[in-house]
């Protein structure tokens, strides 16, 4: 079966774009455009991240609820956005588990904190223990966790079944990186203004009852995922028993926040037909 839904990135005004739906079972439903080109994710790296961060919790290397980042902070605090570090500096503007401040500088310090504990550079780290054992040979991290990996559609769909059929991590981490964490924190959400509450699993967004947003307004509450500047995302929907990749060379503005909702629908919809 495929989708005649996601042809609608042919309508999106972007130079490149392709797209590709998952199912829980692992089939792909659908793709449509060059599934294999490579595109840079921006911040949809750091689901990526996130998974290898818990790939290390479960190895015993680090612990969730160990300190991490500024003082007071823990790995848990900068897996959900709640350290205080500054959006794109490594200083605190505020006390952890107060507000939902989005950090690029907290998932860096993540990146430095894995590394020092297992004593291999995060990059080869999520390497060896996300990126082979899924046979994602087209994603690479050369630089910042939180925004510098490069991946294509294939790709990120092997991640996308992993993540609704978890084989390198126990299902109940899965399960907590998809649940409210710091519940009542309120925050801005970059690209729409501010949430509150502004939910956040572990390096997940999580939908809930956010408006506006990137997804669809048919959405689930439980739609968790990310989308970046470059004009990506990837989320995944429980309620669906699917998730959906886009990736386009068009950095993220009005032409997304017009586009993606509708796009997200319209796949959502023909998922139930």
């Amino acid at each position: 079966m495929s989708l005649k839904s996601l042809a609608l990135i042919e309508n999106w005004p972007v130079p490149t774009a392709a797209a590709g739906v998952v199912r829980a079972d692992g089939a792909v439903s659908g793709t449509h455009g060059p599934t294999g080109h490579r595109f840079p994710l921006a911040s949809v790296t750091k689901p990526l991240a996130a998974y290898a961060v818990l790939v290390a919790y479960e190895e015993g290397a680090i612990e969730l609820d160990e300190p991490a980042g500024p003082e007071g902070s823990t790995v848990r605090h900068l897996l959900a956005h709640t350290s205080g570090l500054a959006f794109d500096e490594h200083r605190a503007t505020s006390a952890p588990g107060e507000r939902r401040l989005y950090s690029n500088a907290g998932f860096e310090q993540l990146g430095d904190h894995v590394a020092r504990a297992t004593e291999i550079p995060f990059p080869e780290y999520l390497r060896q223990a996300v990126l082979e054992p899924l046979g994602m040979v087209s994603t690479s991290l050369a630089g910042s966790p939180a925004k510098d990996a490069v991946s294509t559609v294939d790709d990120l769909l092997r991640f996308a079944a992993e993540v609704q059929a978890p084989r390198l991590l126990d299902p109940r981490t899965v399960a907590a990186a998809m649940t409210v964490q710091y519940p009542g924190a309120k925050g801005v959400l970059p690209g729409y203004g501010h949430q509150n509450p502004n939910d956040w699993g572990l390096g997940f967004e999580i939908r809930n009852s956010k408006s506006p947003h990137w997804t669809g307004a048919s959405s689930s509450p439980r739609t968790f995922g990310h989308f970046g500047q470059s004009g990506t995302f990837l989320w995944i929907d429980p309620d669906a028993g699917a998730a959906c990749v886009a990736l386009a060379d068009r950095a993220f503005g009005p032409w997304a926040i017009e586009a993606w909702p509708p796009f997200t629908d319209a796949v959502l919809a023909e998922l139930r037909g």
